[in-house]
């Protein structure tokens, strides 16, 4: 069974830093994509980063652009989110999801392009 276990949220004042660490098992993404999405209460899931399975090429929402840095460690089977600066409007929970294929900005930030594997998703609270 695929399971993704995302980790690494927390409470966090204004400007701090978070890593974010999202771990596959039951099946190996290292030739996936990945992409982080988050969704606060209220809105819909949002586009935050993605990664071609090479780590290679990356992708960002435009909020969160150089602050953010998604990285993947593919031996381990591991995508991470480091977040810098976090601003009180990062507050939500993030998920993280595969992807079979690589496209442009507007097919990687759709959440349609990824599999309906989502997993519990890691609560990140940003403080002012």
């Amino acid at each position: 069974q695929v399971q993704l276990v995302e980790s690494g949220g927390g409470l966090v004042q204004a400007g701090g830093s978070l890593r974010l660490s999202c771990a596959a098992s039951g099946r190996s993404f290292s030739r996936y994509a990945m992409g982080w999405f988050r969704q606060a209460p209220g809105l819909e899931r949002e586009f935050v980063a993605a990664i071609r399975w090479t780590g290679g090429n990356t992708y960002y929402g435009d909020s969160v652009k150089g602050r953010f840095t998604i990285t993947r460690e593919n031996a381990k089977n591991t995508v991470y989110l480091q977040m810098n600066s976090l601003k009180p409007e990062d507050t939500a929970v993030y998920y993280c999801a595969p992807a079979p294929g690589w496209g442009s900005l507007a097919t990687m930030s759709a959440r349609e392009g990824y599999l309906e594997v989502w997993g519990q998703g890691t609560l990140v609270t940003v403080s002012s």
